[in-house]
């Protein structure tokens, strides 16, 4: 498929509307996604990025149809991750002595993935240029840690073009590809639970980062991502909407997350879902079984809440796998300037919420001092401790 963006400017990528998993199983997409390629053909042709391997024979055989392969002057790799390298090493099969542009530590992780092949890897940082005729160039800009140490964005000047790679993407397919031809909601709904699954540990350094894109001065009429829509009206708002979620976001929202084994701890969440409505109205209430949940979804909803509180029941002294593993991966995605609580009931023996409370307090949030455990279900004398819990979350 080819698209034109601008001028001499085309998607070439591959729009996955099958795609359900994504950095293994880890990532659940609902919206499909698309590994966005780009090709540029001015005197010079420069193709940016390719697919992801299962799709790359697929690719190469398209971008066969839309031009001479041996007419590509420069293949751009901004990020080596293999969802944007799959297809270069069948591409690199037909034209085998097309320069390669990307940052050293991509030439790392190019050649650890594919192998040596003798590759004429041509390594740049932030602020080197490429001339590609017309009065255009490239200009590269290192975003190291956003999200791998090896990741770049390119910068086309006169077209004014910025090839942001992972920043500003989300796991949407859509065939309209531009952002005011895609529903609204979804496209944000995406893209915050993008950032906070993706680009959320590296928030202090997105802030840094888009300090220095601004320092340079480029005027930016679109911003072509690695992943979903391409921002084509008023782009910079994906960039004014990054600098709020890497400021320790949050909204007026709590977020209940639990696992139940019997319905007891169950029925403490809905209490305390009662309770938080009960306090303050105004404050919207999420509410999900970490066992039947999409964490990536949860996730979501953690990272837009000013506080959660997470329950669990006591299991043999400790609290159910797939309480701890959904614990481990919101230390992961480290969240900054919220709040926590712990509950759970237990039967033999207590311990869930003291566990809650210590793990919390390793993922970076404010836990309360309140924890609520009842004996076997809760019952009229815990309602003061639920109360205590959620001033604390609230105040």
């Amino acid at each position: 498929m080819k698209k034109i963006i601008k001028n001499n400017v085309s998607f070439v990528g591959y729009i996955d509307w099958e795609l359900q998993k994504f950095h293994g199983d880890d990532y659940n997409i609902t919206s499909g996604s698309s590994q966005n390629s780009y090709l540029i053909e001015e005197e010079k042709t420069a193709l940016i990025d390719t697919v992801w391997s299962p799709h790359s024979n697929e690719f190469v055989f398209n971008l066969k149809n839309i031009i001479d392969l041996k007419k590509i002057d420069y293949i751009i790799i901004n990020h080596g991750e293999a969802d944007h390298s799959g297809a270069l090493y069948t591409l690199m099969q037909e034209i085998p002595e097309t320069p390669i542009y990307c940052t050293e530590a991509a030439i790392k992780s190019l050649t650890g993935q594919y192998g040596e092949h003798g590759w004429r890897f041509n390594t740049v940082k932030t602020g080197d240029e490429l001339d590609i005729g017309n009065n255009k160039k490239l200009i590269f800009i290192e975003m190291k840690m956003l999200h791998w140490p090896d990741s770049m964005a390119t910068y086309l000047t006169q077209d004014n073009i910025l090839f942001s790679m992972d920043a500003f993407g989300q796991h949407l397919a859509t065939q309209e590809l531009f952002n005011n031809r895609v529903n609204q909601e979804l496209l944000y709904k995406e893209a915050i639970k993008y950032f906070a699954n993706i680009l959320n540990p590296f928030a202090p350094l997105i802030t840094k980062k888009l300090t220095e894109l601004k320092s340079l001065n480029l005027p930016i009429d679109i911003i072509a991502p690695s992943h979903g829509a391409i921002w084509l009206k008023d782009p910079l708002q994906i960039v004014d909407a990054y600098e709020k979620w890497s400021n320790s976001y949050q909204e007026d929202q709590i977020t209940i997350a639990y696992e139940s084994m019997w319905g007891a701890t169950a029925k403490l969440a809905q209490m305390i879902a009662d309770e938080i409505n009960t306090q303050n109205p105004n404050t919207k209430i999420k509410l999900f079984n970490i066992s039947k949940s999409d964490k990536t979804e949860v996730m979501a909803e953690v990272f837009k809440s000013r506080a959660i509180a997470v329950g669990a029941p006591t299991c043999l002294n400790s609290i159910p796998s797939s309480v701890s593993g959904w614990l481990a991966y919101l230390k992961s995605l480290k969240f900054k300037g919220k709040k926590a609580a712990a509950f759970g009931c237990y039967g033999w023996s207590g311990g869930s919420v003291k566990i809650l409370q210590k793990e919390l307090q390793e993922a970076g949030f404010k836990v309360a001092d309140t924890g609520v455990a009842p004996l076997w279900s809760p019952k009229d004398e815990d309602i003061s401790n639920i109360k205590n819990m959620v001033s604390e979350l609230l105040n």
